[in-house]
């Protein structure tokens, strides 16, 4: 089910915001807090928390105004996004955008090849990038942590995750189970 209009208007939204540069060396000072979940430099320890490290900048900002408006809930977040101007979270995006990504492990063969049928199957990499770092408002996935790609599929699949345009609710209607497990284990190695 798509919300065209209410995406819309966020778009608008977002676009809206001033036009003033991020500042990523503001962004490290104020994504102090984040690190405990995210870690220091954006690259998470802890597979629960998605790593932010290398994100592209829209991206990040997107999820935090998503957190900030209550189209995204969670409690953890909740408490430190109320807080946030729109210049903080452009700052904050600038910052984990410019923090390399850490390198992933390789996928043993029998999970890598039943992960990428399923990428080329649905096409992953024409939104995500052929070597799935993300663009735009898209995100990263190449070396994102298994559960957490897991957990963010199943919610698009069951609209229960906010989703700009619908687009990824609507692309992981067609997802077994099998598929998601597969696809996650592949993109957490790449």
């Amino acid at each position: 089910m798509r919300h065209a209009a209410p995406a819309a208007a966020f778009v608008l939204l977002a676009f809206a915001l001033p036009a003033s540069a991020a500042d990523a060396e503001a962004g490290k000072r104020k994504a102090e807090p984040c690190a405990a979940c995210h870690g220091a430099d954006g690259n998470s320890a802890s597979a629960e928390f998605p790593s932010l490290a290398a994100q592209p900048p829209l991206y990040v900002l997107y999820q935090l105004l998503n957190f900030r408006d209550g189209r995204r809930k969670n409690d953890v977040m909740m408490p430190f996004v109320a807080k946030l101007s729109d210049e903080d979270m452009k700052d904050i995006a600038a910052y984990y955008a410019a923090q390399p990504a850490r390198a992933a492990k390789g996928a043993d063969a029998a999970v890598a090849e039943a992960g990428k049928a399923v990428e080329v199957r649905h096409h992953c990499g024409s939104c995500h990038m052929p070597d799935f770092r993300g663009q735009k408002h898209i995100p990263r996935l190449a070396g994102q942590h298994y559960d957490y790609l897991v957990k963010s599929l199943r919610g698009f699949k069951s609209n229960t995750r906010a989703d700009l345009d619908g687009t990824m609710s609507e692309a992981a209607q067609p997802l077994t189970e099998k598929d998601i497990a597969d696809v996650a284990a592949w993109l957490s190695t790449q």
